[in-house]
């Protein structure tokens, strides 16, 4: 997170101190770096850029409609899931045509809706679904660009909760049952094969799970055309992981110079296939905006129990949902910089220095942004939770009747841009009625 650093004591944001942005929109605060998200998603772009490419962003990690109109004019796509992302990427300016559509369970409206704005294509998860997406496009007397998302049960090494290419994971069609599928496509009057996608989990911090993926699907590749069945892309999704800690995933580069390597020897095995003619799409989420968000918030409390010491902020699981969910650890940095003497949990009561666990205002004991954090804090201090622009606001919710956070943009020359404002009360209750 190089937008963000401590100056005579006091923490930067792109230049801008995070002391004066509590002040100006109140906490709990998001924050977000034009500048970092912009350098993400052209690491990716300048990686594929010899090469016939789609970026399609995965919209899930962050949907603010600020951050969407920043990457299509970028000239991303978007990678989506519901109806609701879609109408977000139109409004923000996306070209349709630069649209795929993943998700388990589309339902016919979604169908519907994105048949008629003339969508790239539709991920396809199951049979039925493809079964569905033709009838709609009969009645519309539309025909459907379709791609088959493809489970290659390839084991992702990451948070079961995110790996979505085990055969047991509700994504995607078998590996075993994908040519006889595309088959029955081929046959169906109202569908268009267009491409073939895998996208085996969230959070990847190996080249090689992501590899046996790109593997078994470009052998899929070769049986298609030996059945006379040619694609126009290869969707090789996202997935490709962020540090948050101590780890240390591929860059965009290091990913994109692995998979090259293999669609060179592939292309050159089989020279029926023209690789110039075939887009290569991936669809990056976490990594282009993960590192470019903060989640700032305030100690309303400091609370010591014999060892345990709480600080009490005003963010909670509400805002943030990952370290609840995934058990997922993010790093916590106090906006006044702290001396490097490490604290002790029996440090004496009356220095303010401790171990801290770092929690939130929510009734549920998972309610936990972080544990056991180096921290000197007095009340009303804040903190600064880092790696926060992917899966944050997106998975926010008014757990408690809670209004969620307002998203800032940092923009150039120490500007900066309210980008959602803090939820009132009263929009809690709108569109609920009593009896």
């Amino acid at each position: 997170m190089d937008f963000l650093q401590y100056k005579n004591g006091r923490l930067f944001a792109d230049d801008i101190a995070i002391a004066e942005l509590a002040k100006q929109y109140g906490t709990p605060l998001y924050l977000y770096s034009k500048n970092s998200i912009t350098q993400q998603f052209l690491a990716f772009a300048k990686a594929l850029n010899h090469r016939k490419h789609l970026i399609c962003y995965a919209v899930k990690a962050n949907s603010n409609l600020a951050i969407l109109h920043l990457l299509a004019k970028l000239g991303s796509g978007f990678d989506i899931v519901s109806q609701g992302e879609l109408e977000r990427v139109l409004v923000a300016g996306a070209d349709p045509k630069k649209v795929v559509f993943s998700g388990v369970a589309k339902s016919v409206a979604e169908i519907e809706r994105a048949l008629q704005v003339d969508i790239k294509c539709f991920n396809v998860e199951s049979e039925a679904e493809l079964e569905r997406i033709n009838q709609i496009a009969g009645r519309l007397n539309k025909i459907a660009a379709i791609s088959l998302r493809i489970n290659p049960d390839v084991d992702a090494k990451t948070h079961p909760y995110i790996s979505t290419g085990l055969r047991e994971n509700k994504f995607g069609i078998s590996y075993q049952l994908a040519e006889s599928v595309y088959q029955r496509a081929d046959r169906l009057p109202n569908i268009k094969i267009v491409g073939i996608d895998c996208h085996i989990g969230s959070q990847l911090t190996q080249l090689s799970p992501y590899m046996d993926a790109a593997d078994r699907i470009l052998a899929l590749v070769a049986k298609l055309y030996a059945d006379n069945i040619t694609i126009e892309h290869i969707d090789f999704g996202g997935g490709l992981g962020v540090c948050y800690d101590n780890e240390e995933p591929p860059t965009p580069a290091e990913l994109i110079a692995v998979l090259e390597d293999r669609l060179k020897h592939f292309f050159n095995d089989n020279p029926n296939i023209d690789g110039k003619k075939i887009e290569i799409l991936i669809e990056p989420g976490r990594s282009i905006v993960a590192n470019a968000g903060l989640l700032v918030t305030k100690v309303e409390y400091l609370k010591h129990q014999e060892d345990n010491h709480f600080a009490i902020v005003d963010a909670g699981m509400n805002d943030l949902i990952r370290p609840a969910l995934y058990q997922a650890w993010m790093r916590i940095l106090p906006e006044k910089e702290a001396e490097q003497e490490p604290a002790k949990s029996t440090a004496k009561e009356s220095t303010s220095r401790h171990l801290y666990n770092v929690v939130g205002p929510i009734c549920e004991s998972s309610d936990i942004l972080g544990e056991k954090r180096d921290l000197d804090l007095s009340e009303g201090d804040l903190l600064v939770v880092c790696s926060a622009g992917a899966y944050g606001f997106s998975m926010a919710s008014n757990y408690n009747s809670q209004p969620r956070p307002a998203e800032v943009m940092l923009l150039d020359d120490k500007k900066h841009k309210l980008i959602r404002e803090r939820e009132s009360f009263t929009q809690l209750w709108q569109g609920e009625t009593i009896l």
